[in-house]
């Protein structure tokens, strides 16, 4: 830890130029903390996900799909989300101050009025002026302050960038599982008429003493089975249609919604981008570093207050005497001069605030690099399971080409008379299930992939079009 430490203040001295005699806190410009290299795998580990296709925009990444409807969806989230909305008032806020930050430090002028009475309570003073005042803002106050200002800016633009992110994410999943469940009920349909076939078959060759009682009730069993199953996809589709309702901003969901369109397909997407290039996209990094601008112009605050205040002062004032309905005679005054506040003792108070604020900045750094950590982390682990579903969806593909090949080929038997109805019902089933077992797999890797680009940060930057 004591060595992390050293470290962070040696990257805070190369990112934050020092003057000599302020240290820390007089820290003359914030750029950007580089990401810490230490931190930073040379390449993904679990990168054999990607294949030699170029690698999505990150701003645009759910086009993948080839979904124009999802494409549409996406857009109109960006606009109409009330998150979004929020964190970008949230944001043009924290701008406003970030630019009259430096105000306090210029001249300032007031005019002001003030009645008092005498003290025989006889009369009042009636006093009217001008007050001029101008804080030269010495021992890197202002820039302390500039610096606290921007970062509040910068965290307010991470966390618009942050609420984009999500919000494109949980849209291309809420439509991915919407469109997935309807492909399951569909095909959990076809099931269902497909065992309904079957214990119709079943029950004339019952009635001819060629099936048992038994696999007659086993067959309605199954049919029931197959209608209740119809049951959850169809809540799903309910759900996630109100899912994308709320995330459009909107009580309901617009009407073509509900409408039967086929499952996105993911196009072949590569990624061969190094960590240190795709993790500066993540908000949450971001936001760690803007947590360090800020907690850096806090400490030059605290710093700079164990110096005196110096500026310069000014003011023109009238009086005049005022009994009943009579003014007296008018007086004016004026005056310039050096404004100095200069701390003498204090108990500790202020060197205590700025050992505290230093520790606020190591504990920012830190905070940080944990941050790289966690990206690094996200990352490798959505790499995995995108990779294990693109092998999962593989295999389910082929499984579902077997079976359907089963299914054709014992209708061929049966025209040959070498299989009946029953055999093509089974054939039927198990073709289907194996369909609905390929479309569940597509769904995973659809989702893993969402979760790869969610966790690289991907979306419209603010004040980008999508």
């Amino acid at each position: 830890m004591t060595g992390w430490i050293i470290s962070a203040r040696r990257v805070l001295r190369h990112l934050l130029p020092l003057a000599a005699c302020a240290g820390l806190a007089a820290c003359a410009s914030a750029p950007v903390p580089p990401l810490p290299s230490g931190d930073l795998p040379r390449v993904w580990r679990s990168a054999a996900a990607a294949t030699k296709a170029p690698a999505p925009d990150l701003r645009g990444w759910w086009k993948a799909f080839n979904d124009p409807k999802l494409n549409a969806l996406v857009d109109q989230a960006l606009h109409d989300n009330l998150d979004v909305q929020q964190a970008a008032l949230h944001l043009r806020a924290a701008r406003e101050l970030e630019g009259v930050s430096g105000a306090a430090y210029k001249p300032q002028l007031a005019f002001r009025t003030l009645s008092t009475p005498t003290p025989q309570a006889d009369a009042d003073y009636f006093q009217a002026g001008f007050d001029a005042e101008w804080e030269l803002g010495l021992f890197g106050r202002a820039r302390a302050n500039a610096r606290v200002a921007k970062g509040n800016a910068d965290t307010a633009t991470a966390d618009l960038q942050a609420a984009r992110v999500s919000l494109v994410a949980e849209v291309a999943r809420a439509y991915l599982q919407l469109r997935s469940a309807q492909a399951r009920e569909n095909s959990l349909r076809s099931i269902a008429h497909a065992t309904q076939r079957k214990r119709q078959l079943i029950e004339l060759r019952e009635h001819l003493r060629l099936s048992s009682q038994m696999e007659l009730e086993r067959a309605r069993a199954d049919e029931a089975q197959a209608q209740a199953a119809l049951a959850e996809p169809r809540a799903q589709i309910a759900q996630y249609a109100q899912t994308l309702a709320l995330l459009l901003g909107r009580s309901e969901p617009p009407s073509d919604l509900l409408e039967v369109q086929p499952v996105p397909e993911l196009a072949e997407t590569g990624l061969d981008s190094v960590p240190a290039d795709l993790l500066r996209t993540r908000p949450e990094i971001a936001r760690a570093q803007a947590t360090v601008l800020k907690a850096a112009g806090e400490l030059g605050i605290a710093h700079a207050d164990r110096f005196p205040r110096i500026g310069l002062g000014g003011a023109i004032t009238w009086a005049t005497r005022i009994r009943g309905v009579n003014f007296g005679g008018t007086n004016n005054t004026s005056g310039i001069g050096p404004v100095i506040d200069i701390p003498l003792f204090d108990w500790g108070m202020r060197a205590g605030a700025e050992h505290a604020r230093d520790d606020e900045l190591k504990a920012a750094l830190l905070a940080y690099r944990q941050s790289v950590l966690e990206g690094v982390s996200e990352v490798e682990s959505a790499l995995a399971s995108l990779h294990q579903t693109q092998i999962g969806a593989q295999q389910a593909g082929d499984a579902e080409d077997a079976m359907q090949q089963s299914a054709r080929m014992s209708e061929k038997l049966r025209k040959l008379g070498q299989a009946d109805d029953l055999d093509v019902a089974d054939a039927k089933i198990a073709s289907v299930k194996a369909e609905l077992g390929a479309e569940q797999a597509r769904e995973q890797q659809g989702i893993a992939f969402i979760a790869l680009y969610k966790a690289l940060g991907g979306a419209p930057l603010p004040g980008t079009q999508p």
